[in-house]
């Protein structure tokens, strides 16, 4: 592959490279400027209390868990454990269920 070749190969990138919409590339710089952020985070989070960091993550998680139960928006691949949870908790629509339906009879006494 001489010199030629070469200009060729990055006359051809440079314009498909040129194709690319505007939108994509701005896309790309915030996912770069996100990993970056999260390393600094990351590395100032390493030098805390690991206790108190590990509250925090418990906490965290189980609130993001229960509001998946909640809401119903757990990820495809965790539906088959969350149906099976799920039962044993309040959900979003349960409420409105109930306040719908009139009471039997014999639970008004």
């Amino acid at each position: 592959m001489g010199i030629p070749d070469a200009f060729l190969a990055a006359a051809t990138t440079l314009d498909k490279l040129q194709k690319i919409p505007p939108a994509f590339w701005a896309k790309l710089g915030i996912a770069v400027l996100a990993i970056v952020v999260v390393v600094l985070v990351l590395r100032k989070v390493m030098q805390t209390n690991k206790i108190i960091m590990g509250a925090v993550l418990f906490i965290g998680g189980g609130l993001m868990f229960f509001n998946w139960i909640y809401y119903r928006t757990e990820p495809k691949f965790l539906s088959p454990l969350i149906n099976r949870i799920a039962p044993f908790f309040p959900s979003a629509g349960a409420y409105e269920a109930n306040q719908a339906s009139t009471p039997d009879e014999k639970h008004r006494k």
